[in-house]
């Protein structure tokens, strides 16, 4: 000791580099990855990208210091987009869908060469916008207001799935959440409907109205029907019969006084009465 400084015996020093070397290591090689996430290995001195084993889980891992690991999230992710598509005769369609997606675990390492952590942008964006493109530009605006957008939903998911399906991403689902039309072709859509809705309505009043009609005919067909059999089965001999046992009772009445005092043009009796 010299001058009031402390001098370290020259044995430590060796131990003193040694940690210092051990810390810059350990803080190199420690990799931690959270729950739903996966590592990409990229070995810089054999090969780069690891692509034929599987990525790093979950949990702590030591890595040597001169290799690199790039954390993907795994999680099921949604992307929002709205975006101007042309109906099939070029109008323009305002639509909004949300896309759920997720990178495949088993080809993070292929997914992460090939189209690197961006792959959002460089993928999925233009493969989504493409295929609502292509599906809105079949239909009228007509159409896409009144009953297709369930249609239009899954004919957009198939043919984007097809597309990503070998791009090493998994897409779950597609939802159209609006469909906005021109104002102008909107209102004159809901004229149309209002239009053929009260055609519709008047038509059934129509119908009803006729049926109605029709209903009576029959009735009163049928009321004809059973008068004219009533009529042909009441022969003379049996209408004399009806007239003698409505005399009888006639005369067998204790408030009449009944004196028969001929026959009729059909032979029947005549009564008079006291009344």
């Amino acid at each position: 000791m010299s001058n009031g400084q402390l001098q370290l015996p020259k044995t430590l020093m060796p131990l003193i580099l040694i940690g210092i070397i051990a810390i810059i290591f350990i803080s190199k090689s420690a990799v931690n990855i959270d729950a739903g996430e996966a590592g990409v290995l990229w070995k810089r001195f054999d090969g780069g990208v690891v692509v034929d084993e599987p990525p790093l889980g979950e949990g702590f891992h030591i890595v040597a210091p001169w290799n690199d690991v790039v954390v993907y999230e795994l999680r099921q992710q949604e992307l929002f987009e709205k975006m101007k598509v042309l109906s099939s005769n070029g109008l323009d369609i305002i639509l909004e869908t949300s896309s759920w997606y997720m990178p495949r675990p088993e080809d993070l390492g292929r997914l992460h060469q090939e189209k690197g952590e961006n792959y959002l942008e460089r993928v999925i964006k233009p493969t989504l916008r493409s295929a609502a493109r292509s599906v809105v530009g079949r239909y009228t605006p007509e159409q896409l207001y009144a009953s297709k957008r369930d249609v239009i939903q899954s004919e957009i998911f198939d043919e984007a799935k097809k597309i990503l399906d070998g791009q090493y991403i998994e897409l779950n689902e597609v939802l159209v959440r609006d469909v906005t039309l021109p104002a102008t072709i909107k209102d004159a859509i809901e004229r149309k409907l209002k239009q053929e809705q009260e055609s519709l309505e008047y038509e059934f009043r129509l119908v009803t109205a006729a049926k109605e009609a029709e209903k009576q005919i029959i009735e009163a067909q049928g009321k004809a029907d059973a008068n004219r059999i009533l009529s042909a089965s009441l022969t003379d001999k049996i209408l004399q019969d009806k007239g003698i046992e409505a005399t009888i009772k006639l005369s067998e009445s204790p408030n009449s006084k009944v004196i028969v005092i001929g026959s009729g043009k059909s032979g029947m009796p005549i009564i008079l009465g006291n009344q």
